[in-house]
């Protein structure tokens, strides 16, 4: 891949120059690097002891420094957070042999005592070796075994660089967890606190980038730097210096991610053209910045988030120059074209960079309808064809918009469109909605990253003089939050797409054929006509053919992957939540699509991560009244409910609550030695699980949690468990008694279930243990949410897919 980046970059250099035997020098010399170089890193990491040892999955001890942060995961699977850290292996020693070594490898661990953990730290660990996924530059994956033993402290660099993404986090303290979360990731790319329903929602809006620190960050310090020193009177040298010097220093905080990485470079060969005075060009430093960076690391090439910035930045340099013009007013023959180049350029980032134009004779341009030729006002040398991707016919003389206007949405819709193939075949899907939201979040973006940034360098002094600056910030973060949440709501805001070659060709022709039809003024009318209908179509055709939630729904199984999570109809916008699922954003998704504001009752059946992972996805932006839960409740649990101020109680058989249509009464678990205050293995939890009966005028549902055998042979001997509709416990898994499931005699039964889980549920033996009960079988990895509705005084079931 790093072959293709390598020719790409070159022919694009070339390319502005429109001589063959220079792009064909160009491509040969950068794919020979580009080869040598990747020759030498895999030879590196292929041969030698430490491939040969994780081939064997030989256990070690080793000494690693740290080459970037630990990513610490939440996983519901696991009751300590998982940890993904990049590392490169120095010492390693075996019952046999110790090795001195100098080679990158991946460590997996699990653990909270990785969270302090700072690149350049020297760490002692046990660990499995394992091989690496064919193709990455890593010479080994380490399984580790146990916590890390500290061997020395972060060098100063990065104990100074931690100082400001530190103080940002505390002085963020006071903000709502949203926005305390979001903050640092759009200051300095800080995401560990950041909220998953609101990753979320960026996903599906397409804000996804402004979480990752690139080209606007630098432009923001280096603009800052370039101020300062002019208003010092310091040489142009001088201020080019300080200007590249506040980006590495940056980039240091923020740590070299490959956008980063890639806006650094661009911003320094800028710095260097600015101090010789030389006139700067966007395209060349972009392609310079690539090869540079293709040569020196390799693995880059295999980056989505390397290739996304560069090809983002791509489109902003050769396509918003042309979309802004065509959208402002054209100029008089006589009026200097609003895109010349500034006497003093700053580092190009994420704007488009404006060079003088070229001086043209007829017969290497047309000339347009207004006089000019068609390469004025634009980047020197950029190629007709890609002048010519939207005609000037498309915004009649006279009617523009202006410049700020016209900037603000040519910027997120080139950058939309150039990455638009990457994301097909990376997710396979297109976001449509991005430009838009990026339209409305934009002005948001710098206040909160200026006064972010303040705060950051202010908070290792004084956090509380930090927070006077974070307040206003945290205003324009939530900003950001609201329009991503009203995009992710919008129907088809995220479209699915074909992935792969396929779903790429697919999306080659429908551009090609977009700008056919768009070319001529009759076919543009017709598509513009077609386009809006199908836009109509689709945004109210849907809830009125396939209505969800469906009419007089009473129950609503959310499909939140292995777990459970459910909701009860309790009035207009209002529902009891029983447990949440592993993960925010299911839960979340499936109470939004159901509009509810507000949770009555929250019963979270048992302390296990599956059934009330999601917590915050629930009760985000909700209302909740009161919580029941079984003890002993896990720390994190507790400090979310305390922190939202949601009061607790434990389950009492008998309880019961009248809530809109639907009557909910505790059934379990009872005052028995199953009833254990600190239940240690998974079964004694699970049958400690809260299970309830709900009725309705049309009939009745047991919410069953996760008991098994043991705690149903019990419930069996103090009640009768009858209902029309059970949900079947622990997901179907085999440990079920054949006796309960014949006196619920329930007619359907749900399960809540994830799609090729490891677990194996549900188990054969339970499904043919419902079929010979004359039970219909609903399950969630097959249907997607299940809604129990009331159909004519009789319950009935409708999936959503």
């Amino acid at each position: 891949m790093s072959f293709t980046v390598a020719a790409a970059a070159a022919l694009t250099t070339a390319a502005l120059f429109r001589t063959l035997r220079t792009a064909t020098l160009s491509i040969t010399i950068c794919t020979a690097a580009a080869a040598a170089t990747v020759g030498f890193h895999t030879h590196a990491v292929t041969t030698g002891p430490i491939p040969a040892l994780a081939r064997e999955g030989s256990t070690a001890t080793a000494e690693v420094v740290l080459t970037a942060d630990p990513k610490i995961r939440a996983n519901p699977r696991f009751p300590t957070e998982s940890v993904v850290a990049e590392a490169r292996l120095e010492l390693l020693e075996t019952r046999s042999q110790r090795l001195s070594v100098r080679v990158p490898v991946l460590l997996f661990a699990t653990g909270p005592a990785w969270r302090p953990l700072l690149p350049s730290q020297r760490i002692r660990i046990t660990a499995r070796l394992t091989t690496p996924a064919p193709g990455t530059l890593t010479a080994a994956i380490l399984l580790v075994k146990g916590t890390p033993t500290l061997l020395g402290t972060p060098s100063p660099l990065q104990t100074a660089a931690n100082a400001p993404r530190a103080g940002l986090r505390a002085a963020a303290a006071p903000l709502p967890p949203e926005e305390r979360g979001l903050l640092p990731a759009l200051v300095v790319g800080d995401t560990s606190r950041m909220r998953p329903e609101v990753a979320a929602d960026f996903r599906t809006a397409g804000l996804t980038h402004l979480t990752a620190v690139s080209g606007a960050n630098l432009a923001i310090i280096a603009g800052a730097a370039l101020a300062l020193s002019r208003l010092s009177g310091l040489p142009l040298p001088m201020r080019a210096a300080l200007a590249a010097t506040a980006m590495i220093a940056f980039a240091v905080v923020a740590r070299p991610s490959p956008s980063v990485l890639r806006a650094l470079m661009m911003g320094l060969l800028a710095a260097l053209a600015l101090a010789t005075g030389r006139t700067r060009d966007g395209m060349t430093a972009l392609s310079a910045s690539v090869l540079l960076l293709i040569l020196f690391s390799p693995d880059l090439a295999r980056s989505w988030g390397f290739a996304l910035s560069v090809t983002a930045t791509a489109g902003i340099l050769l396509l918003a120059p042309r979309w802004r013009d065509l959208l402002t007013r054209h100029p008089s023959p006589g009026t200097p074209p609003p895109t010349s180049t500034p006497p003093e350029p700053t580092p190009p980032t994420s704007t488009p960079p404006e060079p003088t134009p070229p001086k043209t004779t007829h017969s290497q341009s047309e000339p347009s309808q207004n006089g000019r030729s068609q390469n004025e006002h634009h980047p020197a040398g950029i190629p007709t064809a890609l002048q010519r991707l939207i005609p000037k016919r498309l915004v009649p003389r006279g009617r523009g918009l202006p410049g700020w206007v016209a900037e603000a949405i040519a910027i997120p819709a080139a950058a939309q469109v150039a990455v638009t193939p990457l994301l097909v075949l990376m997710s396979g899907q297109i976001t449509p909605i991005a430009v838009i939201a990026n339209l409305l979040a934009g002005p948001a973006v710098a206040p909160a990253t200026v006064l972010g940034f303040a705060a950051s360098l202010v908070a290792p002094f004084s956090v509380e003089a930090a927070q006077i600056l974070t307040i206003p910030a945290g205003y324009a973060v939530g900003w950001i939050i609201t329009v991503s949440r009203w995009a992710a709501d919008i129907p088809f805001a995220s479209i699915p797409w074909p992935g792969g070659l396929v779903g790429l060709t697919l999306l080659a022709a429908t551009a090609a054929l977009a700008i056919a039809l768009l070319r001529h003024p009759q076919s543009r009318a017709m598509t513009m006509a077609t386009l809006s209908g199908i836009l109509v179509a689709a945004t109210t055709l849907p809830p009125i053919l396939s209505p969800w939630p469906p009419k007089r729904w009473l129950l609503v199984m959310c499909d939140v992957g292995q777990g459970d999570g459910m909701a009860i109809a309790a009035g207009p916008g209002r529902a009891v939540v029983v447990d949440t699922g592993p993960d925010p954003t299911p839960i979340n998704r499936c109470l939004r699509d159901l509009n509810i504001k507000e949770i009555p009752l929250l019963i979270l059946t048992h302390p296990h991560a599956d059934h009330t992972g999601g917590l915050e996805g629930a009760i985000r932006s909700r209302k909740v009244a009161g919580a029941i839960l079984t003890p002993p409740t896990p720390t994190p649990l507790a400090h979310t409910l305390r922190t939202h101020n949601i009061p607790t109680q434990p389950p009492t058989p008998g309880t019961q609550w009248r809530l809109g249509p639907s009557e909910l009464t505790i059934l379990a678990p009872p005052e028995s030695p199953l009833r254990t205050t600190a239940p240690t293995q998974a079964g004694e939890i699970n049958n400690t699980s809260v299970v309830l009966r709900v009725r309705w005028r049309a009939g009745s549902v047991l919410l069953s949690g996760d008991i098994e055998t043991e705690a149903q042979s019990a419930l069996l001997q103090t009640i009768s468990p009858t209902a029309d509709i059970l949900k079947v416990p622990h997901h179907g898994s085999a440990r079920q008694d054949p006796a309960f499931i014949a006196a619920v005699g329930a007619r359907a039964a749900l399960i809540s279930v994830g799609a090729d889980n490891d677990y194996g549920h549900p188990a054969p033996d339970t499904l043919s243990l419902l079929h010979r009960n004359g039970t219909r079988i609903y399950r969630t990895d097959q249907s997607g949410d299940l809604a129990i509705t009331d159909h004519n005084t009789t319950l009935a079931i409708t999936p959503r897919h």
